[in-house]
């Protein structure tokens, strides 16, 4: 298929090009600089210049690339260090998945595109209710934090632009494999504490994984909500000790959660003690999706080089840790 990729240069969109052209499809990339789009060439992907929220520049760019199918990857996430405030840090990331999408849409149905696929979101979204992982039928939190409201509906309205017109979103875990990773530089700052009792479950994904189920996301009929992430969603007070080991750090101070609701916001303290996991069951069944990376263990210790400390932890933290097993 000739694939336009809206977003290509970011973290996901460098590591899908290739995967794409390996494949056998044909690759149009977006980016929003000259030199993010000379990227692009050097990948092996035609390019064009374009802001996903103007409107008429989306209609003539997909109308003039003539796509057989649209990956819609932007985002504004870069940085991104300040969840004290969410919704403000998320706002322009917010447009992308409203507006972005509506104009993605409205240009696939004038240019008569068959197969459209979405970056969607599958981290604290689900009811913090019940078992500590969650398929994608079960229901979303009906009562987030006010500082994420915005945020979470956002990407409930994508799910459900993209899945209304035919096309498959895809709610991908947190995001690791970039060198310059804002999640590895706190940890290894001795930034990331356990808040309360570290229940809070997360569900990880390394960015080539992510690109791998894109792939063959785009190659499935939709409509269809996948959650793309690993075999192990775990609890914070599971997994920050362990990426701190794993990266040679300080071992996480430990906060009782009215302090980091005082330093860091409601949001935060919500993800690091109520926050459910996800499951990737509908994904591997579906799409015949297998992962390089099926445990962030593994991914964490191939993707960052160990840092010397003499105060870090011999071994794995399991104390007071709650294993959630493989789905």
């Amino acid at each position: 298929m000739k694939v336009m990729v809206v977003g290509a240069s970011g973290a996901i969109g460098r590591r899908l090009v290739p995967q794409l052209i390996e494949r056998g499809h044909e690759v149009i990339g977006s980016a929003r600089s000259p030199v993010k789009a000379e990227l692009l060439h050097t990948l092996g992907a035609e390019s064009v210049l374009l802001d996903a929220l103007d409107a008429r520049a989306v209609r003539e760019a997909v109308a003039a690339a003539q796509p057989d199918a649209i990956v819609h990857q932007a985002t504004a996430l870069t940085g991104i260090s300040d969840l004290k405030h969410f919704d403000r840090t998320f706002a322009q990331t917010n447009r992308l998945r409203a507006e972005g999408t509506d104009n993605l849409l409205a240009a696939a149905r004038e240019a008569g595109v068959g197969r459209f696929v979405a970056q969607s979101n599958a981290n604290h979204r689900y009811a913090r209710e019940g078992g500590p992982v969650k398929s994608e039928g079960d229901p979303l939190d009906h009562d987030p934090p006010a500082a994420a409201r915005e945020s979470l509906a956002a990407m409930e309205y994508l799910d459900k632009a993209v899945t209304g017109a035919g096309g498959i979103a895809l709610r991908y875990g947190i995001f690791y494999g970039e060198p310059d990773d804002e999640l590895v530089k706190a940890v290894r700052s001795h930034k990331f504490p356990v808040v309360g009792d570290g229940g809070g479950v997360w569900s990880w994904i390394h960015l080539d994984d992510a690109a791998a189920a894109t792939v063959l996301a785009l190659e499935h009929e939709g409509p269809a909500v996948y959650n793309i992430v690993d075999d192990e969603p775990s609890p914070t007070r599971e997994w920050l000790p362990e990426v701190a080991r794993i990266l040679g750090a300080k071992q996480p101070q430990h906060f009782p959660r009215l302090l980091g609701r005082l330093f860091a916001g409601e949001v935060p303290v919500v993800m690091a003690t109520e926050s459910r996991g996800a499951s990737n069951a509908k994904a591997k069944r579906e799409l015949g999706w297998s992962l390089r990376y099926p445990s962030w263990r593994q991914g964490f210790a191939d993707m960052y080089p160990r840092a010397t400390s003499a105060t870090s932890a011999p071994g794995p933290v399991r104390a007071g840790a709650e294993r959630v097993g493989s789905h």
